[in-house]
């Protein structure tokens, strides 16, 4: 029987890029040569990899393979009667998927990969170990009484049992035990040999194959109400993180020292929404994910709106929404764990380092993907879980994160009423949910009714020129089937502030209104425009003043000056956009000689930061630099969040994979001239192929030649039985002396594997 290096070696080049592409690790890094590709291919991290990707009933095939392996030959036909309900098709199907990912090899039997019996484990489908003898169930018609019922109570496993402690047991378990239907381990443990399993399981090694995933059997939802709940939700968000950035950029608040966001600013910004912290937490989490705001970088740290932000809220609602559930689908945090503990005993803090987790993304598209697979179907928690079970049993995921999980893609209108939304399907099968949005959304409305008591309601969704309108100059109340506001003074004024004028406010609002500005609205914008302007505030970094405005009069407007960005606020003072340790340098160029005030207006001595007796003396007095700076953060520039690392295209991954497999090729040895027959295997000092041949000797109980450095340097050679393979360690029993052994494969020198050809001989034998 040829070995899984020389099937791996045999494999035609489209076989060998299907591997790769079916077991991506493989590929990274690039291995050098088709042996240690093998070796790779069958180490334990690797196949644990391909393991946790396998569906139950993919699973329940390969535990067949491995169980039947060491019994009798497998052919397809002997799989369908192991796993009874099992569909022909499907079952080929599992085969064709398992023989591409090199988990089963072999053309006309089948064969586990080298490393997969040590991985399922020594119990395989619950059937105990091989002891090479066919099993003779005759051998009970004159067994003691209870004979058969001991049997058929380890039959499905596990075989592993303790000895009945009844006194009559004893004669049934001992004829058992001496015809080879049972065997004793230690102490008072029975064994169930894996023949004797199959015979009584009339050669099944499961009860029944489960072929297919649970089904989600919940009440349909008419996909209407879903996707209209849906999209009240979906402008729900919008406007969170609509009023995130609005309020960060007025007040942008100042990061922890550690990280993250403090928990007052959290407290504040739920009270602001009028939510729970955790779906403030999620806002927050998702507007950083799209790059909306971010941490400016600063010497003082404080989170911001990004220039990305301002662009976002030009667009419409659909292209905002799905700029945040495009982030959300591919972010790798948590907001779920937003004020737990980590390991430290410290809160996590929102926007803090603690809440990544890669995890996430695969698991979010999993528990998703249940949902599209089943439109029109609410599914709780529970039920995903159940899917998710079958799909993945080597590595299901815990209930409460596809809780929150669920709870998330709800606030977001991903879904509603626990089903999939057709904007929410649109995304996760990778279209775009912004064109699927906008399908699902009713006309925009552009009108607004302007009632006396200074409220407007717009009855619907409102257009984006009046939706700009109403977040300058109004106050929102409600929201909902219609949008409520409320026209204040403050809100007046920042429509002012804006650079609204108030004649202008009110054209636009009697644009809008079908009966016109009522009355009162009308008297409080005419206030505001009055009060509005009366009171001047500035910046300035420095000024200049003198008891002479002739001598400042033609200072603003030198051109040598013009960078200080100069300007009168009266007769004798000028103030300037330059520092003063910049303004005092450059009127010195001039010919003139100013002083500096220091923070009282007294005239303060250069380099000695006394003030001076003779204070007003000088003609010009500029403010010292002693005496303030500019606003802390001023300048910075505020810095777009990564984006999320995208996947490698499929072309390019297929071109990558091509063209390792031309490398490996070109790399591998000849074949044999001789026709007909195997290139011998004298053995191989290449630790990876070492490996390989080690595996291949556990799986087909076969001797090999260990070649071995030992503690002290010197070489030694020895005929063993390799019996497990873990961790860096082989355990092994030695031929001639009868005894086990444990080597590190560090210490390996060369293997040779028995009767494959004669071992070349070494100078210290």
């Amino acid at each position: 029987m040829p070995t899984f290096s020389e099937h791996v070696r045999g494999l035609s080049d489209s076989a060998l890029t299907a591997l790769l592409l079916a077991r991506p690790d493989l590929t990274f890094p690039a291995p050098t040569s088709l042996a240690s590709l093998t070796a790779r291919a069958t180490n334990r991290s690797s196949l644990e990899r391909a393991l946790t990707r396998l569906d139950a009933f993919t699973l329940q095939v390969l535990e067949a393979v491995v169980a039947l392996d060491p019994v009798e030959p497998i052919t397809r036909t002997r799989l369908a009667r192991a796993l009874p309900g099992a569909p022909k098709a499907a079952l080929g199907d599992v085969v064709d998927r398992l023989t591409t990912r090199g988990l089963v090899w072999g053309a006309r039997h089948l064969h586990p990969a080298p490393g997969l019996p040590e991985l399922l484990g020594p119990y395989p489908a619950g059937l105990g170990p091989v002891t090479g003898q066919a099993a003779d169930l005759d051998a009970l018609t004159d067994a003691p009484a209870g004979s058969r019922e001991i049997l058929d109570a380890l039959a499905w496993g596990p075989p592993v049992g303790r000895e009945p402690a009844s006194p009559g047991a004893a004669p049934a378990v001992d004829a058992l035990v001496d015809r080879g239907l049972l065997q004793r381990a230690d102490g008072h443990l029975l064994l169930l040999p894996r023949e004797v399993g199959l015979a009584l399981r009339g050669g099944r090694t499961h009860r029944a194959a489960v072929h297919a995933p649970p089904a989600i059997t919940s009440e349909p939802v008419p996909v209407e109400h879903v996707d209209a709940a849906s999209l009240t939700a979906a402008d729900d968000a919008v406007h969170h993180v609509h009023e995130l950035v609005v309020a960060w950029r007025a007040e942008p608040p100042a990061a922890l020292r550690a990280g993250g966001l403090g928990v007052r600013d959290l407290r504040r910004f739920a009270t602001r929404l009028d939510v729970p912290e955790d779906t403030a937490g999620l806002v927050l989490e998702i507007a950083a994910a799209a790059g909306l705001v971010t941490d400016d970088g600063g010497a003082v740290a404080r989170y911001a709106p990004t220039l990305l932000a301002e662009e976002w809220l030009t667009q419409d609602l659909p292209e905002r929404w799905a700029a945040l559930v495009r982030a959300w689908w591919t972010t790798a945090r948590t907001p779920w764990l937003i004020g737990t503990r980590d390991a430290r005993g410290s809160a996590i803090a929102p926007l803090g380092p603690d809440l990544q987790r890669p995890w996430v993304a695969p698991l979010r598209a999993a528990v998703l993907g249940v949902l599209t697979d089943h439109p029109g179907r609410s599914a709780s928690a529970d039920a995903v879980l159940d899917v998710l079970e079958w799909r993945t049993p080597r590595a299901v995921p815990p209930r409460h994160a596809i809780e929150q999980l669920l709870a998330e893609a709800q606030v977001l209108g991903v879904t509603a009423h626990g089903a999939i939304s057709t904007a929410g399907a649109a995304l996760v099968r990778g279209e775009d949910p912004a064109s699927a949005l906008a399908q699902v959304l009713p006309p925009a409305v552009d009108d607004l009714l302007l009632q006396s008591d200074l409220t407007g309601i717009v009855p619907g969704r409102p257009t984006r020129e009046l939706a700009a309108l109403l977040d300058v100059a109004a106050v929102l109340e409600s929201r909902g089937g219609a949008l409520t506001v409320r026209f204040t003074d403050a809100s007046v004024t920042g429509a002012l502030e804006a650079g609204l004028d108030g004649d202008a406010l009110l054209a636009r609002l009697a644009h809008h209104s079908r009966t016109g500005v009522p009355q009162p609205l009308e008297y409080l914008v005419r206030d505001a425009m009055r009060r509005y302007g009366r009171l001047r505030v500035g910046e300035a970094l420095s000024y200049v003043r003198s008891d002479d405005p002739a001598l400042l009069a033609g200072l603003a407007t030198n051109p040598r000056l013009r960078a200080l960005g100069l300007r009168e606020l009266a007769p004798t003072v000028l103030v300037a956009s330059a520092p003063a340790d910049e303004l005092g340098p450059a009127l010195r160029a001039l010919g003139l000689v100013p002083v500096s005030d220091g923070a009282q207006g007294t005239v303060v001595r250069q380099g000695t930061g006394t003030p001076s007796p003779d204070d007003g003396a000088r003609p010009v007095a500029v403010p010292s630099a002693r005496g303030g700076a500019g606003r802390p953060g001023q300048g910075r520039a505020a810095h777009d969040l990564a984006g999320p690392v995208l996947p490698e295209p499929a072309d390019v991954r297929r071109e990558r994979v091509a063209a390792l497999v031309a490398r490996l090729r070109s790399a591998a040895p000849a074949p044999s001239d001789a026709p007909g027959r195997r290139a011998a295997e004298p053995g191989t000092s290449e630790p990876s192929d070492a490996l390989t041949r080690l595996r291949e000797a556990i799986d087909a109980g076969r001797d090999v030649v260990l070649h071995v450095i030992d503690a002290s340097g010197r070489p030694d050679r020895r005929t063993v039985r390799p019996l497990h393979l873990d961790a860096g360690r082989l355990r092994a029993r030695d031929v001639a002396r009868e005894a086990e052994l444990t080597v590190a494969v560090h210490r390996v020198a060369r293997v040779d594997v028995v009767g494959a050809a004669d071992p070349p001989k070494e100078p210290h034998d």
